[in-house]
């Protein structure tokens, strides 16, 4: 089988119309049909869809069930915004070259070490993969050699993001405290708030998505993913077998990290702002749920059910705002009991059945007897 199959293309086709489509129709047609807020606002749509594809991938194919993604999104985010804040130089409140407001409103003496080289792009882009890739290999390198699995993974992974939603909150960590970091001007020398910006990143998220999509699924179609879901169906006879089960799964694991903090960097400059409320659990349990309601195991479903958990937030806390959590949940039970293939397998089951009553009708058509039991058990046999 090959990288893009049916459901794959359809889903390319669909994203490269949407990537065209959404840029015309903001800045080429008359009377602006798509407001720029709406390409905005879809971009960060495409970021979470990545951000899905990242979590299928290791808990679709690998059975790494992460309630910490959240954390490497977040990375991401940050890694990116510390270059936003660098780029904003004596333009800002306290038009100090070298601190960032909130550091000039705390009294910072001088940059953090740690800030150093965030005033170059590549360096920027570069820690959005090495951030996330780091902690993602430390952690899953004594998780996984410890052969911590299932619930119990799933805690470790969760407690992870909440260690450090909590150390991002305090000041003294020098990422801007419960503020975060925000009021970013441009990015490259463009203005952030340009519409032709807004297009290029939204572009760009579209972009990252199909590539995103494509690596995840060169991994799933390889020998090593057939190991990788020997792993999730029955991980210690794949041990037995004589595979090197901790490897395989703390690569996957780390790409998966990589992928995810991608996401957060393009998310950041479309939204404005970033801050410690990423890391929060509840995040990351929201893309347990986005994958499930798609799809797990099928990469475009994960894809897709973040586009429409994403929409329906949109749309209801604009309505309702006070039960959107408690509609997340009732979503949630629901896909569980009656959607166990998600979305996009509820649609390709009833693609399939009705395929097979039309090629039912058809032979019957033709006059070709369908049931293949003895004539004795038809109702009637022989005189």
């Amino acid at each position: 089988m090959g990288l893009i199959d049916r459901r794959m293309g359809i889903f390319l086709a669909g994203l490269f119309v949407l990537t065209v489509a959404i840029p015309y129709g903001n800045m080429a047609m008359e009377g602006q049909p798509v407001p720029s807020y709406v390409v905005s606002l879809l971009g960060k749509y495409l970021c979470y869809a990545l951000l899905a594809v990242a979590l299928d991938l290791v808990w679709g194919y690998c059975g790494i069930l992460s309630l910490g993604h959240g954390a490497f999104f977040a990375l991401g985010g940050y890694a990116m915004g510390m270059h936003l804040m660098r780029e904003i130089g004596d333009r800002g409140v306290y038009a100090n070259p070298e601190l960032p407001d909130f550091m000039v409103f705390l009294n910072y003496d001088a940059l953090p070490w740690y800030w150093y080289g965030f005033d170059m792009f590549w360096f920027a882009c570069a820690m959005v993969l090495l951030v996330p890739g780091t902690l993602a290999f430390v952690f899953g390198w004594f998780a996984f050699r410890s052969r911590v699995t299932g619930v119990y993974l799933s805690i470790i992974t969760q407690a992870m993001t909440y260690a450090l939603m909590l150390a991002f909150f305090r000041n003294e960590m020098g990422f801007g405290g419960n503020n975060g970091l925000t009021d970013f001007k441009d990015v490259l020398g463009f203005d952030l708030q340009s519409d032709v910006t807004r297009a290029w990143l939204f572009g760009l998220s579209a972009f990252a998505l199909a590539c995103g999509l494509l690596l995840a699924k060169a991994i799933t179609q390889s020998k090593l993913g057939q190991v990788l879901i020997a792993v999730r169906d029955a991980e210690s006879r794949t041990r037995f077998l004589g595979y090197r089960v901790e490897e395989y799964k703390l690569f996957v694991f780390v790409v998966s990290a990589m992928m995810a903090g991608v996401a957060g960097a393009l998310y950041v400059p479309q939204v404005g702002i970033i801050n410690p409320g990423e890391f929060s659990p509840a995040n990351s349990i929201e893309i347990v749920i986005w994958v499930a309601l798609g799809g797990r195991g099928t990469l475009v479903g994960a894809a897709l059910g973040a586009i429409i958990v994403a929409t329906f937030q949109t749309v209801l806390t604009g309505w309702i705002p006070e039960i959107w959590l408690f509609a997340l949940g009732a979503l949630f039970v629901f896909v569980t009991i009656f959607l166990p293939k998600g979305v996009l397998g509820l649609i390709e089951g009833r693609q399939r059945g009705q395929a097979t009553s039309r090629k039912r009708s058809a032979d019957r058509e033709d006059g070709l007897d369908l049931d293949v039991r003895p004539e004795s058990m038809r109702g009637g046999g022989r005189p």
